[in-house]
């Protein structure tokens, strides 16, 4: 399988994440890919219209996007626990998910704005209100994650925290959320999150 790849991505990271607890990684062929906002890529172009990243190739030619979509084709094939079926875990799961991916998308575009000349400040505001709340509502939720198995609402809390230690230290994310800063640093400790961990240099 062709994976379109960067290992600054918070998304790709999600993928790879999801790999390597699957134990799925030497069946992944990483091409590096770049995908760019304002210059799409005909490289990844000719696998996905939308110039994105993560683009996953399969062995039949079949091509599969977005990161979730991804995250949950290798749970089947690796027949692995990230997406829990059962009620009671399922739900609370995609949630969780759903959250840290929809702060992930504010980060993003956050970061986008504030490396232009001509910044919007309205929506500097308003990327930093929405930010400062969605933390508060997952410090609450802290003990929580610490109580509940491995599963992608984790992998995508993990990457998005991952994230604003990567490209938002001015924050200080820890001092807000202390409890949820606590459960980034267990979940740090997996194999899986420090082989995907990204650097400057790359």
């Amino acid at each position: 399988m062709k994976l379109h790849w960067s290992p600054k991505s918070p998304y790709v990271r999600k993928v790879m994440i999801c790999a390597h607890e699957l134990d799925l990684v030497p069946r992944l062929t990483l091409v590096r890919s770049v995908a760019a906002m304002l210059k799409p890529n005909p490289d990844i172009m000719r696998d996905n219209p939308l110039s994105k990243i993560p683009t996953l190739v399969l062995d039949d030619g079949t091509t599969l996007f977005d990161s979730v979509v991804i995250c949950e084709y290798l749970n089947d094939l690796g027949d692995g626990p990230l997406f829990p079926q059962e009620r009671s875990r399922k739900w609370q799961t995609l949630r969780w998910h759903a959250f840290a991916d929809g702060l992930l998308d504010i980060l993003i575009l956050w970061r986008n704005e504030r490396e232009k000349v001509a910044r919007l400040p309205e929506l500097l505001d308003a990327f930093d209100i929405k930010t400062t709340a969605s933390l508060a509502q997952l410090e609450k939720e802290a003990p929580a994650l610490s109580g509940t198995s491995l599963s992608i609402g984790h992998v995508t809390m993990a990457c998005m925290l991952g994230y604003l230690d990567f490209r938002f230290d001015d924050l200080a994310w820890r001092a807000r959320a202390p409890r949820l800063a606590d459960w980034h640093t267990e979940f740090a400790g997996r194999k899986s999150y420090k082989a995907t961990e990204p650097t400057l240099a790359e």
